[in-house]
């Protein structure tokens, strides 16, 4: 049985595109094509859920009973509730090592890296002025300013920076009261009944956006969460969020996921691959998780790597970037298991990464599950087709290539020998060097 999840958000106007130029625009067309050359990214969630081994912050919400079903954290909500809040005083990553993080990222292939600042259930992961909720602070054992380490660790290896941000916060008093009413995910009040305080929330949220873009550093990319925040009865003046982000990050890329319009500069399809019907027309990135669940379970299971590559390739074939999702530990590092991957990940990718970054795709059917990128030269392309299949040739028509073009093994560098037949014109797959994980790789030349 398919188990139903409820932190999977529906995207709304995802194919609506708004041609109306604001300030942005032009910016963002040349940011974006810089976005789409990077290909590979990681999310970390991490925070509370990690101590406790749960689902992130979904158990917090009473209306979220998913979330709980079959692994609930405490019998009793109320219980659980208190018991959550109270993980800041246990809350101590003391093997915490951001450069290690950073080169096991650098050498898996990642170029980015976005980071969560703050969940849903408003634990804040950087020394904010706004909340005592955090790290860094007088109620937390944890004096690490993480967002900093992880920030400073990652741009010193190369990689580009980006902050999830959660505009939901179930721990303030002006998004959550302070009564006995069911909460659910959204606001436990009539924003229109009370708008003195939703004006003091979002001003709290205006204020946290300036933190992280004022106090970091040079931020890539904003990554806003809880699609259901934001407009309508939940109005964060989007236009002024943006521009605060902005002032010292005028490049700055903005997510506002699953939200649509102006703010969303790329759509985010989750834990999924789109069909070619499917494809979004905004530059788009599939996120997913290397196990089950984005942050630390101790029960997880995880994805193979030969799936996570086959998955990578598809993704990019089909003209998106791949951001995968790794939970460090409560204390402060990776498991094996994601370690492992990554490595794999990394192996691969120093062999066939020139036909996966800075491509761009020509997304449709084609023969014999292989998967085509493209070079942004328009003579060269690379083909992929997974270890798994077993044929004994590669026919010419299935890789787009015609006989006058020059075919090399992505893995030796060697030229392929073309042998022609009555059902085309092919190379052997025993040519072709086969990597332990993954996908095989032919380069394909046309020469003009």
């Amino acid at each position: 049985m398919t188990v139903i999840r409820g932190d999977i958000e529906t995207a709304k106007n995802v194919d609506i595109i708004d041609e109306t130029s604001y300030p942005e625009t032009e910016m963002l067309k040349e940011r974006l094509e810089w976005f789409q050359d990077l290909k590979l990214g990681v999310i970390f969630h991490y925070g509370l859920y990690a101590e406790a081994g749960i689902v992130e912050s979904w158990q917090l919400s009473e209306k979220d009973e998913w979330a709980r079903e079959g692994r609930s954290w405490r019998e009793d909500i109320k219980d659980l509730k208190l018991d959550y809040w109270n993980l800041i005083s246990k809350f101590n990553p003391t093997q915490l090592d951001t450069k290690k993080w950073a080169q096991i990222c650098k050498d898996a292939g990642f170029k980015y890296c976005i980071f969560t600042t703050k969940h849903h259930d408003g634990f804040n992961m950087y020394n904010t002025m706004e909340s005592e909720y955090k790290v860094n602070g007088k109620l937390s054992p944890c004096k690490t300013d993480i967002l900093k380490e992880v920030f400073d660790a990652f741009r010193e290896a190369g990689l580009a920076t980006g902050a999830y941000y959660s505009k939901a916060d179930w721990y303030s008093p002006f998004y959550w009261l302070d009564d006995e009413t069911v909460k659910g995910r959204g606001a436990s009040y009539d924003t229109a009944e009370h708008p003195e305080i939703w004006e003091r929330y979002k001003q709290f949220v205006h204020n946290q956006i300036h933190e992280i873009t004022h106090n970091y550093g040079n931020v890539d990319l904003l990554w806003l969460d809880a699609g259901w925040c934001g407009q309508g009865r939940e109005d964060l003046d989007m236009d002024r969020l943006a521009e605060i982000a902005r002032e010292e990050n005028p490049e700055l890329i903005v997510v506002d996921r699953m939200m649509g319009g102006r703010h969303e500069n790329y759509v985010t399809p989750e834990r999924k691959i789109p069909e070619l019907h499917e494809i979004p027309k905004k530059p788009w990135e599939s996120n997913i998780p290397i196990g089950n669940d984005w942050g630390y379970v101790p029960t997880d299971t995880f994805k193979s790597s030969q799936e996570l590559l086959e998955t990578f390739v598809d993704v990019v074939s089909k003209g998106g970037n791949l951001i995968l999702g790794v939970g460090p530990t409560p204390e402060g590092t990776f498991t094996e298991e994601e370690t492992a991957i990554l490595s794999d990940i990394g192996s691969w990718l120093q062999v066939y990464g020139e036909g996966i970054y800075e491509t761009r795709a020509q997304a449709k059917e084609r023969n014999a599950g292989w998967k085509l990128t493209f070079n942004k030269d328009g003579n060269t392309h690379y083909a992929f087709r997974s270890i798994q299949s077993r044929e004994e040739v590669v026919y010419l028509q299935d890789i787009e290539a015609k006989i006058t073009d020059e075919l090399t093994d992505m893995a030796t560098g060697r030229r392929l020998k073309v042998h022609e037949s009555e059902a085309g014109n092919y190379v052997k797959m025993a040519d072709l060097s086969l990597p332990n994980v993954g996908m095989i790789g032919i380069k394909v030349i046309t020469h003009q």
